[in-house]
């Protein structure tokens, strides 16, 4: 069974941008790119740590609050001028999520 640690040195920021790009529609493609992804994913990183979701030293699951990382990510999109749909956001949020099931660090809830 892997832990959090293995987890963290498997998962790649580089290889999630390309993995979320393959999984955005073609006709979504000209407004998300890799630098849309990897915008959004910085600032779900700051949610994660200005929630304290990210623990290092925990392997306890965390629970995310997807409302509430939605409105601070559409939040920090417009302060940033990056202006981007809540549909959009949610592309790269279910693109992420399925790079992270691929390695086994999310679980599906139940």
């Amino acid at each position: 069974m892997k832990t959090q640690d293995d987890d963290l040195l498997v998962y790649d920021e580089d290889d999630a941008v390309k993995f979320i790009l393959k999984l955005i529609p073609d006709e979504q493609k000209a407004r998300i790119n890799d630098d849309v992804i990897n915008y959004v994913l910085d600032v779900v990183y700051e949610y994660y740590e200005e929630n304290g979701l990210i623990d290092e030293e925990s392997t306890e699951e965390a629970s995310i609050d997807e409302e509430e990382m939605m409105k601070f990510v559409l939040k920090a999109s417009k302060k940033d001028k990056m202006n981007l749909t809540e549909d959009e956001i949610q592309l790269v949020l279910d693109g992420e999520y399925e790079y992270g099931k691929s390695l086994g660090i999310y679980s599906e809830e139940e």
